[in-house]
């Protein structure tokens, strides 16, 4: 099933990668907010294809462009515990206080927050967690 959404026009390239952060409040009254609004916030999604479909957008100045996608794996700190090969889990994104930790952006990924349902498509390395905790490197969806 080919999957879509709109982007920036700028954006509306072949093989480029974004991350969803989730809905922007400029967005409620748009007439195709719903191809958005269905995205995972904090997934990774690639670019397959742009349609030559166009609109009007308050937030992209040169308007946005309908594009198919796909979702991609993208690496982030688990503990240890459930980056398990093919399970399914919801992880509770921490609170991390340490930003000097090397590992700080894989536990902390760009956009995911709270409770997140995850596929585990690999698991990696241990990570020495500055805070002591269990974590290991790994591959989701």
């Amino acid at each position: 099933m080919v999957m879509i959404t709109v982007v920036g026009e700028g954006q509306a390239a072949k093989d480029a990668e974004f991350v969803y952060v989730g809905p922007l409040a400029e967005c409620r009254e748009c007439k195709v907010r719903n191809i958005c609004f269905h995205l995972e916030p904090g997934k990774r999604y690639r670019i397959t294809k742009a349609r030559d479909a166009k609109h009007d957008c308050k937030v992209h100045e040169k308007g946005v462009r309908v594009v198919e996608i796909e979702q991609v794996p993208f690496e982030m700190g688990l503990p240890a515990k459930v980056a398990i090969e093919g399970s399914t889990v919801t992880v509770h994104i921490p609170r991390c206080r340490r930003p000097d930790c090397p590992h700080y952006r894989l536990c902390m990924p760009l956009g995911m927050n709270g409770d997140c349902k995850i596929r585990v498509v690999e698991a990696g390395e241990t990570l020495e967690c500055a805070n002591g905790e269990e974590r290991k490197r790994a591959k989701v969806l």
